[in-house]
């Protein structure tokens, strides 16, 4: 699992302590089933460097945050589809 927090630094950026950097927030992304009332079952989603992270909505940043790979995520939402 990894902290709630979607800063990612940019590729072009050095590791030096004067290099300028620029940092993008990755934002969550809402299941297109959630119909937005209070009692929806929610997922969310972003994507990282190595994957995708998913948390439930309903929790917002007390929810874990689960790390899975691209195969994993693909799984997960073909799953999703059947039911």
């Amino acid at each position: 699992m990894a902290e709630f927090t979607g800063w990612r630094k940019s590729t072009r950026s050095s590791d030096t302590a004067d290099a300028d950097c620029v940092e993008c927030r990755q934002s969550w992304r809402k299941s297109s089933r959630s119909n937005n009332t209070a009692q929806t079952d929610c997922v969310e989603a972003r994507n990282t460097a190595v994957g995708f992270q998913v948390r439930d909505s309903k929790l917002g940043h007390d929810s874990p945050v689960f790390d899975l790979s691209a195969a994993d995520f693909t799984g997960l939402l073909r799953v999703a589809d059947r039911g």
